[in-house]
């Protein structure tokens, strides 16, 4: 029996992404569909950028995740087009990572607050952070530093 592509999604959305695992596949945005095609499941993923290091890793998770479901036909596609934008993060994994101490990508190009105090005297310190789709700031109230996710 297939399971209910609805609950496909539940279980992928319990898997955590590797490099901000406070953060499911699902809210990052990257799984772009999931769908039954004869007794095969296609699971379709858009990584965050085309050279993502994580890219082996995310599919194994996700193979690993719907086996343990008892999911025996799996055809994971890499989808690159359109390219992955921190537009399909959802609201609430927007709310994840800034409670877990990354600010949320926002269209002016930078935080509007401190992810830690709430502070909005902000200074970037790198373009680059601890992965390539985060940069390095401060915050002046508090003197914290964190990650922001940068829009792409």
């Amino acid at each position: 029996m297939q399971a209910p592509v609805e609950q496909i999604w539940n279980w992928l959305d319990q898997v955590p992404d590797p490099e901000i695992p406070v953060i499911s596949l699902v809210d990052l945005g990257i799984i772009r569909g999931v769908e039954w095609r004869g007794d095969t499941l296609r699971v379709t993923v858009t990584p965050t950028y085309s050279g993502c290091p994580a890219t082996s890793v995310i599919n194994f998770e996700i193979e690993k995740a719907l086996r343990a479901h008892g999911i025996e036909k799996l055809d994971l596609e890499r989808q690159l087009s359109p390219p992955w934008t921190t537009d399909w993060l959802t609201e609430t994994g927007r709310d994840k990572l800034e409670k877990y101490g990354i600010a949320p990508p926002q269209p002016a190009g930078g935080p509007e607050r401190c992810p830690h105090c709430g502070g909005s005297q902000l200074e970037r310190i790198s373009q680059f952070g601890s992965t390539p789709c985060k940069a390095q700031w401060r915050c002046k109230d508090c003197l914290e530093p964190f990650d922001y996710f940068k829009c792409i």
